[in-house]
């Protein structure tokens, strides 16, 4: 289930407390409070340990989770399972691949029964566990179920967990009809997790030898314990990380926590970063998108975390691209693997059965940037000439090597490239691209340079270019707009003046990019790239603080970026005074990790000075790296700070930079607790 920053690290601390202090006392931590290890208590872990059954989760499992969407409030009931179980057949989505539906926390009673056994909420589920698993079973769908490897489950209300109750549970579980079962982390009595999962492994097993049920086993402990080395033979999937949530900041830590660990996974042993967040809304659809290829091309658990009885149109069409999913799905199983990350540029790519490779060309920064790679560096033989499927367009394409793309900010461009010989009959694939950014001054034209370039083996013929903004914007080409034919490799660049009327306000405002041109067989062949042109307000002279003046964007790992105060990690306007180190700040800004706040410059600012921390609201943790990025350059950096560190001073040359970027990382740990301070930030222009 899902832990909120603040609430997570309480509930953990308050867990590795008690131990230390059972310890501490001399005294052996039990492995059931208040009761002896009875004849279910955890086995040691062994090499000569059952495992689970063989042929289980060949690829990784898809299917739904209720916790994202509802945690544990009333519409969490029986009509909601099955009513996820009819759209899985209606939407397409079982024929997308989805099959299990699951339960997470809050389905059963706070007590036990006079046997010992778990009982279902008979307000929740009337009809008990097994009708619904049997409704479930009758769409060709499968059910899973949640508990925990402690005393009690995670929900604050405490309903019961398995420790010392595991074979018991375990054949409850098998008898009602359940085919996965997700195995907590919480109120575990300091029992090493080695012990607690591979107690549920045996009575997994053994459940499934006496009634026949083999059961999915996901080990959700956080990635504490480093599952990735010693779960293979005990789970089929184990969490790497904390819990998602659905913003960019979560997902984004979560994402490159999870990359570094592709050689662990496998057929029948998955890293799992964790379900889905696509359509709960906190997120954009190119977000979203970006959510969805990176959790494919990592091999991922494909959990829908939305209900899907209110989501929009969108939303089913991003979870339900099937070439997306056969990425995630394909049988041989291996992870992507990161080629590159420079710039927040990142090139992933996944080996494919058929020799094929998926490549992800994923943009982490808030500006559109360039992403490109080769057909050699991604590890296919040389070749003539290669077919580029892109996944999102459904469009097909040749290209003599280079796989490149300008990438909106947070998106991805999904290809699948391929050395099979059939690339000739396909029109040769171009790129769309913009030289620099479009930082408008209302009333001022901008000049801008577009390029069409043709990465394909055969020429494109007749090929034009044509660039449109909002209504009452002028856009003019000052240069040639078409060609007669563009071989292997050349591009054809435009310039234009772009100017927004006088008194625009600050802002984002699209333009868009769109080229025609012709194959060789004749076929005409239409290509469109999204831009934003930001109108911007030059700084004035002098020094400034940088909560006074307007930013050009943010993005912000909980909530939003707030303005002389701290983050309060929901609303705006929810944080405290910003403390370091016990030192109160009157200016500045209060962000989360990963965070990036970006200012326009306009070449006229030689510094940018601020006293940087942790926030003292976060007593326990908090572990940050702070960052000031003049263009596309670092030019100053704090290396990581601890919440028990004081504030340090940051000073960064600007000089000449159209843009400042404020830059917060999450150390290197994930982003609970990460409450990061810039105090008194001035920009000197």
């Amino acid at each position: 289930m899902r832990h909120l920053p603040t609430r997570t690290s309480r509930r953990r601390v308050i867990g590795s407390l008690t131990a230390a202090l059972l310890c501490a006392a001399g005294l052996a931590s039990p492995a059931v409070a208040g009761a002896a290890p009875g004849p279910e208590a955890a086995r040691p872990a062994g090499a000569d340990g059952p495992r689970l059954p063989d042929g289980l989760a060949l690829t990784p499992p898809m299917g739904f989770n209720n916790w994202n969407a509802t945690h544990c409030r009333a519409e969490f009931d029986e009509a909601m399972v099955k009513g996820i179980a009819d759209i899985f057949v209606a939407k397409g989505l079982k024929d997308a691949g989805y099959q299990y539906v699951n339960l997470d926390d809050c389905w059963a009673l706070p007590q036990r029964d006079a046997n010992g056994k778990l009982v279902p909420d008979p307000k929740r589920f009337p009809g008990g566990i097994k009708a619904v698993a049997d409704y479930v079973h009758s769409k060709g769908l499968k059910l899973g179920i949640y508990t925990s490897a402690g005393t009690k489950t995670c929900n604050e209300a405490g309903f019961p967990g398995a420790l010392g109750h595991e074979r018991s549970d375990a054949q409850q579980f098998a008898e009602w009809g359940v085919d996965y079962l997700k195995y907590d982390n919480c109120n575990n009595q300091g029992v090493d997790a080695k012990k607690r999962y591979v107690a549920m492994r045996d009575a997994l097993e053994a459940a499934s030898q006496s009634t026949g049920r083999p059961i999915v086993y996901s080990i959700c402990e956080w990635g504490e314990n480093k599952p990735w080395e010693w779960a293979s033979d005990v789970g089929h999937l184990w969490r790497t990380t904390g819990d998602i949530s659905d913003n960019w900041g979560s997902m984004l830590s979560i994402m490159k926590r999870n990359l570094p660990l592709a050689r662990s996974a496998g057929p029948g042993h998955w890293n799992d970063p964790d379900m889905l967040e696509v359509g709960n809304g906190g997120m954009t659809d190119t977000e979203y998108r970006t959510h969805f290829s990176m959790w494919s091309i990592m091999a991922a658990p494909l959990l829908i975390g939305s209900d899907l009885r209110k989501v929009s149109p969108q939303t089913f069409e991003i979870l339900g691209n099937k070439e997306v999913v056969a990425v995630d799905q394909d049988p041989l199983g291996k992870q992507g693997t990161v080629l590159s990350s420079a710039g927040g540029r990142w090139v992933v790519t996944k080996e494919m059965k058929d020799g094929s490779r998926a490549v992800a060309l994923f943009n982490e920064t808030g500006r559109p940037q360039r992403i490109a790679t080769t057909a050699k560096a991604v590890g296919l033989p040389q070749a003539s000439g290669y077919t580029l499927r892109d996944l999102w367009k459904h469009e097909s394409f040749n290209t003599a090597g280079t796989v490149s793309a300008t990438v909106p900010a947070h998106g991805t461009v999904l290809v699948r490239v391929s050395a099979d010989g059939t690339w000739a009959d396909k029109p040769p694939a171009v790129e769309l691209g913009l030289d620099g950014g479009a930082l408008v001054e209302a009333g001022k034209p901008d000049r801008l340079t577009t390029r069409v370039t043709n990465l394909g083996r055969t020429p494109a013929r007749r090929v034009g270019a044509r660039l449109t903004g909002p209504a009452g914007w002028r856009v003019e080409a000052t240069s040639p707009t078409s060609a007669a034919a563009l071989p292997t490799g050349k591009a054809l660049a435009t310039s234009w003046t772009v100017t927004a009327p006088e008194g625009t306000p600050t802002g984002s405002y699209p333009l868009d990019l769109r080229t025609s041109y012709r194959a060789p067989g004749g076929g005409l062949v239409e290509s469109a790239l999204p831009l934003t042109a930001q109108v911007v307000v030059a700084p004035p002279a002098g020094r400034s603080a940088l909560s006074e003046l307007p930013w050009i964007s943010t993005t912000n790992g909980w909530g939003p970026v707030e303005k002389d105060t701290s983050n309060g990690e929901n609303r705006a306007g929810d944080g405290n005074p910003i403390t370091i180190g016990g030192q109160v700040f009157a200016k500045g800004l209060g962000v989360h990790a990963e965070s990036e706040v970006a200012y326009y410059a306009g070449g006229a600012c030689e510094r940018l000075t601020a006293q940087v921390g942790v926030d003292d609201e976060k007593l326990l943790k908090g572990t940050v790296a702070f960052e000031v990025w003049a263009d596309g350059k670092k030019v100053a950096s704090t290396g990581v700070l601890t919440n028990q560190m004081p504030a340090q001073t940051l000073s960064a040359d600007v000089s000449g930079a159209d843009v400042v970027r404020l830059v917060v990382t999450d150390g290197g740990d994930g982003i609970d607790s990460d409450h990061a301070d810039w105090a008194e930030p001035v920009l000197s222009c």
